[in-house]
């Protein structure tokens, strides 16, 4: 396993050592996951002795890609695009959706996807006022998003929406019902 490399496991304990010093309320966890028209819940229950019957779609879907952030007081600069991410659709993300959710001094967080570490990503941030770190090499675990990627695509699989135009209105009423859900707490 990648994670048990001794080269990973150094850069994975100087990432957490260095941490310390890094205020939470500071930081914005960027990531991206997938969307499709063919999500349906993994598991259900019926009666006992009872089958579960449920329709799930077969043939064509549509995936679609998710990009947010996550900071400690729920998820920003939420967008989505029919379309896998690639360097131009990223470069467009970080310029017209978080540039504007930064703040000075905030401290952006990623993943070494290579759409990521472009050298403009990393000078539009600066420009903004913020910085940029990049997680270590398959740390997944290290980006807490993952964990609320997670709980969307079991609410997306509840929906199970069969268009795009609803999976988008889906995602949008999600991250609406979180971000309510962050600002009660």
């Amino acid at each position: 396993m990648e994670q048990d490399r001794p080269d990973v496991l150094k850069r994975r304990r100087e990432w957490f050592e260095d941490q310390i010093d890094l205020e939470p309320e500071r930081l914005i966890f960027i990531d991206e996951t997938w969307a499709s028209t063919n999500m349906a819940r993994r598991y259900g229950r019926a009666g006992k002795g009872e089958r579960l019957r449920a329709g799930i779609p077969f043939g064509h879907w549509k995936t679609t890609t998710f990009v947010a952030g996550l900071r400690l007081d729920g998820i920003v600069a939420p967008m989505v695009i029919d379309a896998p991410i690639n360097g131009r659709s990223f470069r467009t993300y970080v310029e017209k959706v978080l540039i504007p959710e930064l703040r000075s001094g905030d401290i952006v967080i990623m993943d070494n996807l290579g759409s990521h570490k472009a050298p403009i990503i990393r000078q539009m941030i600066e420009a903004a006022g913020a910085s940029l770190l990049y997680l270590p090499p398959y740390s997944p675990d290290f980006n807490p998003i993952e964990n609320a990627f997670s709980k969307i695509k079991a609410m997306l699989r509840k929906a199970s929406e069969r268009t795009i135009d609803r999976l988008w209105s889906a995602i949008g009423q999600i991250i609406d019902t979180i971000m309510l859900i962050s600002t009660e707490k």
